[in-house]
């Protein structure tokens, strides 16, 4: 039951996401919600209590991200790395300051900057930046995230 609950969960805010992808192509659009889908699952297998809600939402939050153009140039450990700083930086970074990642593997590397934090409906959220670079090549994505009362927190349309 709860394992359906956290699915549902998943699919809805892969569907929020569909609100993000209004100015890019229909497949990337489709990535991006496809691939915050995917995150949550994924991220919703790990953890036991508090951490698997917390794995879900990095899941939702990376796959959102690189569930993209640019997830096809990520591997997984670029894809977790990316995911634990967008989830440092919104929940305790400070504004305007850089939480960084790197894959030494991959040479791939990136920051999350999140904005300062504001309260709407009583949840608190950030806007950020998440710049990835990619063979040198930056490439920039901007979102909202509330933080929900489980501690989570989750992309804004």
């Amino acid at each position: 039951m709860m394992r359906n609950a956290m699915i549902a969960m998943t699919l809805a805010a892969g569907v929020g996401l569909a609100g993000c992808t209004e100015n890019i192509g229909p497949k990337q659009g489709v990535g991006t919600v496809a691939g915050a889908v995917a995150g949550g699952i994924l991220g919703a297998q790990v953890g036991e209590g508090e951490g698997k809600a917390v794995a879900m939402t990095l899941g939702i939050l990376a796959g959102g991200l690189i569930g993209s153009e640019i997830g096809r140039a990520l591997d997984e450990n670029d894809q977790r790395a990316a995911a634990e700083a967008e989830y440092r930086a919104l929940e305790s970074g400070r504004s305007g300051t850089p939480t960084r990642w790197r894959n030494p593997d991959s040479g791939h590397y990136g920051d999350v900057v999140p904005g300062p934090a504001y309260q709407v409906n009583r949840l608190d959220c950030r806007d950020y930046t998440h710049t990835i670079y990619i063979d040198g090549r930056p490439e920039t994505a901007r979102g909202t995230a509330c933080r929900q009362p489980d501690g989570t927190w989750r992309p804004e349309s």
